[in-house]
């Protein structure tokens, strides 16, 4: 070896580590939603990415890419680097339903995902139509029963989100409820103003305006507490059903491998935005509840995960519903 090589490998041995240890990010982060713009996932990453890109130092680019019940947005963040740089919006169609109802997966969300955090859910509701004789639960499932062909409940669709719940709601209290299936919980609403469902099993948020100005009356919310949009509607568990429980979360996944320094530094963001009162103000003006100190971390909101993916088994079974 030369003199002038060796002094030259030498000047590049310092320089080498520098790099590898370069702070993360150096270049603009993208939140991938695999859905339409302007859903319940969409203002969510739109909401935390306009906060924590301050935070990070870098703009975060929100980019939707729907199609395939959320599995074509998905599986680009699974194909993705694990460099933190690409990442995944994700929610019960993409994260626990579809996965589960796909006969041949394209993807694992336990394995080729990492939970980041939870950022939000929205809890669901039943509510019926005004001229139906009934203010609670407990009369639904009496008034049902009476009925020859029963009270009509629409979903946004088989194996839906809102279908799931639906059918542990019925296993759990023998009610005669009828399932309509839709594409798309937004399918359902008109439907349902125009009298041609009885009910619809849907995320709060949707409804709130109907139940306000008297086009629906809500039943009940599958929530832990009430909420603080509807504070006089009792909880699905105040009227008897224990531990009744149905949201739609809306989390931040990363490809599998990503490094835990990325991961942390997302989840100090996430943390220090879920408690600005501001944003706090604007998940509860839709309906959303924040998330817990403990669902801001990998173990904690992969704990809340593997409960969603249970509960969906359990409905997938007694609805008999096969992968397709």
């Amino acid at each position: 070896m030369t003199r002038r090589r060796a002094l030259l490998l030498a000047s590049l041995v310092p320089i080498a580590p520098a790099l590898a240890q370069a702070p993360w990010p150096q270049r603009p982060i993208r939140f991938i939603v695999p859905f339409a713009a302007g859903g319940n996932s969409d203002v969510t990453a739109r909401l935390f990415a306009n906060r924590i890109t301050a935070r990070l130092g870098q703009p975060i680019i929100v980019e939707n890419r729907s199609g395939a019940t959320g599995a074509i947005g998905t599986e680009a963040v699974v194909r993705a680097a694990p460099d933190g740089y690409t990442m995944l919006i994700g929610s019960p169609g993409s994260i626990v339903n579809g996965p589960l109802l796909q006969a041949n997966r394209r993807y694992d969300p336990i394995t080729d995902l990492v939970p980041v955090a939870l950022l939000g859910s929205v809890p669901m509701v039943i509510i019926i139509k005004p001229s139906l004789p009934v203010r609670t639960l407990g009369e639904l499932v009496t008034y049902s029963k009476a009925q020859p062909r029963g009270v009509t409940i629409g979903t946004s669709g088989i194996g839906g989100a809102n279908h799931l719940p639906l059918e542990l709601f019925i296993a759990a209290t023998g009610a005669n409820l009828v399932h309509v299936p839709y594409r798309g919980g937004g399918s359902t609403l008109p439907d349902f103003l125009a009298g041609n469902v009885d009910g619809v099993l849907i995320e709060m948020p949707s409804v709130l305006d109907l139940h306000r100005d008297g086009r629906g009356r809500i039943l009940g919310v599958a929530a832990p507490a009430r909420n603080a949009q509807l504070p006089d509607i009792p909880t699905f568990i105040e009227q008897g059903l224990a531990g009744f429980l149905a949201a739609s979360f809306v989390g931040l996944f990363a490809p599998s491998g990503t490094p835990p320094p990325i991961l942390a530094s997302v989840q100090a963001a996430i943390a220090e935005a879920v408690a600005d009162p501001e944003i706090l103000a604007r998940l509860l003006s839709f309906g959303a509840d924040a998330p817990t100190p403990a669902e801001l971390t990998t173990p904690g909101f992969a704990a809340l995960l593997q409960g969603e993916l249970e509960k969906a088994r359990r409905a997938i079974a007694i609805a008999g519903l096969r992968p397709e």
